[in-house]
Protein backbone atom coordinates (compact mmCIF):
# COMPACT_ATOMS: atom_id res chain seq x y z
CA UNK A 1 0.00 0.00 0.00
CA UNK A 2 1.53 3.08 -1.29
CA UNK A 3 0.14 6.32 0.36
CA UNK A 4 0.81 10.37 -0.67
CA UNK A 5 -0.40 12.54 2.19
CA UNK A 6 -1.45 15.97 1.19
CA UNK A 7 -2.99 19.01 3.07
CA UNK A 8 -2.70 22.31 4.04
CA UNK A 9 0.49 23.02 6.73
CA UNK A 10 -1.56 22.67 10.07
CA UNK A 11 -4.16 20.32 8.27
CA UNK A 12 -2.53 17.56 10.41
CA UNK A 13 -1.22 15.13 7.71
CA UNK A 14 1.82 14.62 9.79
CA UNK A 15 -0.15 13.19 12.52
CA UNK A 16 -2.52 10.99 10.31
CA UNK A 17 0.71 9.82 8.25
CA UNK A 18 2.14 8.36 11.60
CA UNK A 19 -0.93 6.89 12.64
CA UNK A 20 -1.46 4.85 9.19
CA UNK A 21 2.43 4.09 9.28
CA UNK A 22 1.50 2.37 12.72
CA UNK A 23 -1.73 0.31 12.09
CA UNK A 24 -0.65 -0.91 8.49
CA UNK A 25 3.56 -1.34 9.88
CA UNK A 26 4.79 0.41 6.91
CA UNK A 27 7.46 3.43 7.07
CA UNK A 28 6.25 7.01 7.57
CA UNK A 29 8.57 8.78 5.03
CA UNK A 30 9.23 12.16 5.18
CA UNK A 31 12.26 14.16 2.63
CA UNK A 32 13.39 15.94 5.80
CA UNK A 33 14.52 12.45 7.36
CA UNK A 34 15.69 11.16 4.16
CA UNK A 35 17.76 14.55 3.62
CA UNK A 36 19.43 13.67 7.45
CA UNK A 37 19.73 10.17 6.92
CA UNK A 38 21.71 10.55 4.14
CA UNK A 39 23.72 13.51 4.29
CA UNK A 40 24.80 11.86 8.15
CA UNK A 41 25.59 8.42 6.41
CA UNK A 42 27.89 9.97 3.84
CA UNK A 43 26.19 8.79 0.95
CA UNK A 44 26.44 10.19 -2.20
CA UNK A 45 23.23 11.21 -2.62
CA UNK A 46 23.84 12.77 0.67
CA UNK A 47 26.54 14.64 -0.30
CA UNK A 48 24.94 16.19 -3.24
CA UNK A 49 22.04 16.86 -1.34
CA UNK A 50 24.48 18.77 1.10
CA UNK A 51 25.91 20.76 -1.60
CA UNK A 52 22.58 22.94 -2.00
CA UNK A 53 21.48 23.17 1.36
CA UNK A 54 24.55 24.36 2.68
CA UNK A 55 24.57 26.80 -0.18
CA UNK A 56 20.86 27.87 1.19
CA UNK A 57 19.57 26.42 -1.72
CA UNK A 58 16.46 24.38 -2.56
CA UNK A 59 17.70 20.63 -3.35
CA UNK A 60 16.84 20.02 -7.34
CA UNK A 61 13.36 18.06 -8.09
CA UNK A 62 15.12 15.51 -9.56
CA UNK A 63 17.46 14.36 -6.73
CA UNK A 64 15.06 14.38 -4.22
CA UNK A 65 12.79 11.76 -6.38
CA UNK A 66 16.30 9.79 -6.78
CA UNK A 67 16.53 9.67 -2.55
CA UNK A 68 13.04 9.37 -2.42
CA UNK A 69 13.68 6.15 -5.01
CA UNK A 70 16.65 5.20 -3.08
CA UNK A 71 14.65 5.27 0.38
CA UNK A 72 11.74 2.77 -1.31
CA UNK A 73 14.31 0.41 -2.07
CA UNK A 74 14.69 -0.66 1.74
CA UNK A 75 13.62 -3.56 3.08
CA UNK A 76 10.49 -1.74 5.59
CA UNK A 77 9.09 -0.50 2.29
CA UNK A 78 8.32 -3.92 1.18
CA UNK A 79 4.59 -3.64 2.16
CA UNK A 80 4.29 -0.35 0.87
CA UNK A 81 4.87 3.41 2.58
CA UNK A 82 3.61 6.75 3.72
CA UNK A 83 4.69 9.53 2.20
CA UNK A 84 4.56 12.64 3.71
CA UNK A 85 5.68 16.38 2.50
CA UNK A 86 6.47 15.01 -1.36
CA UNK A 87 5.55 15.42 -3.62
CA UNK A 88 4.76 19.06 -3.40
CA UNK A 89 4.26 20.39 -7.24
CA UNK A 90 2.89 19.28 -10.41
CA UNK A 91 6.70 18.63 -11.48
CA UNK A 92 7.72 16.97 -8.57
CA UNK A 93 4.45 14.86 -8.86
CA UNK A 94 5.14 13.53 -12.62
CA UNK A 95 8.92 13.09 -11.46
CA UNK A 96 8.03 11.00 -8.79
CA UNK A 97 5.44 8.88 -11.28
CA UNK A 98 7.73 8.48 -13.88
CA UNK A 99 10.87 7.21 -11.54
CA UNK A 100 8.28 4.48 -9.94
CA UNK A 101 6.59 3.49 -13.35
CA UNK A 102 10.48 2.59 -14.68
CA UNK A 103 10.49 0.36 -11.61
CA UNK A 104 7.02 -0.92 -12.20
CA UNK A 105 5.77 0.48 -9.23
CA UNK A 106 3.24 3.15 -8.39
CA UNK A 107 0.84 5.43 -6.10
CA UNK A 108 -2.26 3.62 -4.60
CA UNK A 109 -3.55 6.88 -2.52
CA UNK A 110 -3.84 10.40 -2.59
CA UNK A 111 -5.15 11.14 0.61
CA UNK A 112 -6.18 14.87 1.12
CA UNK A 113 -6.56 16.35 4.28
CA UNK A 114 -9.03 18.81 4.24
CA UNK A 115 -9.06 22.09 6.27
CA UNK A 116 -10.57 25.42 5.85
CA UNK A 117 -7.75 28.06 5.82
CA UNK A 118 -9.52 29.72 8.36
CA UNK A 119 -9.28 26.76 10.65
CA UNK A 120 -5.99 26.63 10.43
CA UNK A 121 -5.02 29.99 11.02
CA UNK A 122 -6.95 29.62 14.56
CA UNK A 123 -5.20 26.29 15.30
CA UNK A 124 -1.63 27.65 14.59
CA UNK A 125 -1.91 30.90 16.52
CA UNK A 126 -3.29 28.84 19.86
CA UNK A 127 0.03 26.64 19.75
CA UNK A 128 2.99 27.40 22.38
CA UNK A 129 6.84 26.72 22.26
CA UNK A 130 8.55 26.54 25.76
CA UNK A 131 11.82 28.60 24.84
CA UNK A 132 13.19 26.28 27.67
CA UNK A 133 13.15 23.06 26.09
CA UNK A 134 10.94 23.43 22.88
CA UNK A 135 8.38 21.52 24.15
CA UNK A 136 4.94 22.25 22.41
CA UNK A 137 1.84 22.65 23.09
CA UNK A 138 -1.91 24.04 22.32
CA UNK A 139 -4.30 26.56 24.35
CA UNK A 140 -7.40 24.58 23.37
CA UNK A 141 -6.04 20.90 22.38
CA UNK A 142 -3.14 20.64 25.00
CA UNK A 143 -3.46 23.05 27.19
CA UNK A 144 -0.42 23.64 30.35
CA UNK A 145 -1.12 23.17 33.90
CA UNK A 146 -0.76 26.85 34.35
CA UNK A 147 -0.93 28.87 31.18
CA UNK A 148 2.35 29.98 29.89
CA UNK A 149 4.50 27.89 31.67
CA UNK A 150 6.12 25.09 30.65
CA UNK A 151 4.70 21.29 32.17
CA UNK A 152 8.03 19.93 31.13
CA UNK A 153 10.31 22.35 32.72
CA UNK A 154 8.99 25.35 33.50
CA UNK A 155 10.02 27.61 31.00
CA UNK A 156 8.70 30.32 29.30
CA UNK A 157 5.73 29.59 26.57
CA UNK A 158 5.68 32.05 23.20
CA UNK A 159 4.20 31.96 19.84
CA UNK A 160 6.53 30.80 17.10
CA UNK A 161 7.12 33.54 14.06
CA UNK A 162 6.13 30.33 11.80
CA UNK A 163 2.69 29.99 13.91
CA UNK A 164 1.79 33.76 13.39
CA UNK A 165 -1.23 34.80 11.71
CA UNK A 166 1.02 36.70 8.92
CA UNK A 167 3.06 33.91 8.43
CA UNK A 168 0.50 31.14 8.40
CA UNK A 169 -1.50 33.14 5.50
CA UNK A 170 2.00 33.58 3.69
CA UNK A 171 2.08 29.60 3.92
CA UNK A 172 -0.75 28.95 2.96
CA UNK A 173 -0.86 31.43 -0.19
CA UNK A 174 2.50 29.12 -1.29
CA UNK A 175 0.61 26.38 -0.30
CA UNK A 176 -2.22 27.10 -2.88
CA UNK A 177 -0.20 28.02 -5.37
CA UNK A 178 2.10 25.49 -5.36
CA UNK A 179 0.28 22.56 -3.76
CA UNK A 180 -3.28 22.36 -4.62
CA UNK A 181 -2.60 21.66 -8.17
CA UNK A 182 -1.52 18.37 -7.16
CA UNK A 183 -5.59 17.73 -6.07
CA UNK A 184 -6.37 17.59 -9.35
CA UNK A 185 -3.48 16.00 -10.83
CA UNK A 186 -4.11 13.27 -8.49
CA UNK A 187 -8.10 13.10 -8.97
CA UNK A 188 -7.13 12.45 -12.92
CA UNK A 189 -5.48 9.81 -12.10
CA UNK A 190 -8.44 8.05 -10.01
CA UNK A 191 -6.41 8.01 -6.47
CA UNK A 192 -7.58 10.67 -4.73
CA UNK A 193 -9.07 10.42 -1.30
CA UNK A 194 -10.76 13.18 0.36
CA UNK A 195 -11.11 13.54 4.38
CA UNK A 196 -13.17 16.28 6.32
CA UNK A 197 -9.85 17.21 8.59
CA UNK A 198 -11.76 19.63 10.74
CA UNK A 199 -13.07 16.61 12.94
CA UNK A 200 -11.85 15.30 16.09
CA UNK A 201 -8.16 13.80 15.19
CA UNK A 202 -9.16 10.00 15.94
CA UNK A 203 -12.39 10.30 13.40
CA UNK A 204 -10.30 11.69 10.69
CA UNK A 205 -8.34 8.65 11.30
CA UNK A 206 -11.40 6.31 10.99
CA UNK A 207 -11.92 7.50 7.59
CA UNK A 208 -9.04 7.08 6.28
CA UNK A 209 -8.89 3.75 7.76
CA UNK A 210 -12.36 3.07 5.92
CA UNK A 211 -10.64 3.82 3.01
CA UNK A 212 -7.76 2.16 2.89
CA UNK A 213 -9.32 -0.75 4.20
CA UNK A 214 -8.96 -2.56 7.83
Amino acid sequence: MKIIMLGAPGAGKGTQAKMIAEKYSIPHISTGDIFRANIKNGTELGKKAKTFIDAGQLVPDELVVDLVIDRFKEDDCKNGYVLDGFPRTIPQAEALDNALKAIGDKVDFAIDVEVPDENIVRRMGGRRACVGCGATYHVVYNPTKEEGTCDTCGGELIVRDDDKPETVLSRLEVYHNQTQPLIDYYKEQGILKSVDGTVDMKDVFKAIVEILGA
